[in-house]
């Protein structure tokens, strides 16, 4: 194959000239006149040198093509931390631009080595289902009021958008979570509103939640699964 050999002396041209580029990819015409570079870079490059040995050395007319390190990561491929082949790589055409702000309304941890894909930003797959959480968000109540009993204060801790559940803690048992319908939370708000408490949270929550996140989060979890 013509590309490869080529664009590993093209990468060594660009080195040895010292420009603050990185070639990542090469495709030749049907006829092997002319050949693409795809490049990529973080500032702006003057390659006109580089073109000229380019041509020089391949005996073909050169064009330089830039791409974004989404780009790069399309046409390098690979496997996603899924198991699946990269989305860019596979279906995607175009790529959207992507914010923080989706892992945030999708309640995701904001570690940037879990967020970001191959290429090194967010990855695009935070975009597929950002839509649904933002329309099933309009029906909960306000996360930031907190629900006040005779037991004690107790605030949001996070949701589940298709389940319509909300989790709360009371202040300084933030372990102890309890699962509560987005009805039964309106309740205790209207409730407050008007100036009464109900006896405690426990008698709303759900029995048979899962209080602690699936999976193992905890060293000390690890014991009873070895």
């Amino acid at each position: 194959k013509l590309e490869d050999p080529t664009m590993l002396q093209s990468r060594k041209i660009t080195s040895t000239l010292k420009l603050d580029m990185k070639i990542n990819d090469v495709e030749f015409q049907g006829d092997k006149t002319k050949a693409i570079f795809y490049y990529t870079a973080n500032d702006r490059v003057d390659f006109r040198e580089l073109i000229r040995h380019l041509a020089e050395t391949f005996k073909v007319r050169i064009e330089m093509r830039q791409i974004g390190v989404r780009q790069e990561a399309a046409k390098l491929g690979g496997i996603g931390s899924c198991g699946r082949e990269l989305c860019c790589a596979s279906f995607m055409s175009s790529f959207r631009s992507v914010s923080t702000n989706a892992a945030r309304v999708q309640q995701l941890s904001l570690n940037p080595q879990k967020l970001a894909g191959q290429c090194g930003k967010l990855k695009c797959c935070l975009n597929y289902e950002v839509d649904n959480y933002v329309d099933s968000l309009k029906s909960f109540p306000d996360q930031s009021i907190p629900l006040n009993t005779k037991k004690g204060k107790a605030f949001h801790m996070k949701s589940d958008v298709f389940k319509k559940i909300m989790w709360y803690s009371y202040v300084g048992d933030s372990n102890n979570m309890m699962a509560i319908q987005i009805d039964h939370v309106k309740e205790i708000m209207k409730l407050n509103r008007n100036g009464k408490l109900p006896a405690d949270l426990e008698m709303y929550a759900e029995k048979n939640e899962i209080k602690e996140p699936v999976g193992i989060d905890r060293v000390n979890d690890i014991s009873s699964y070895i």
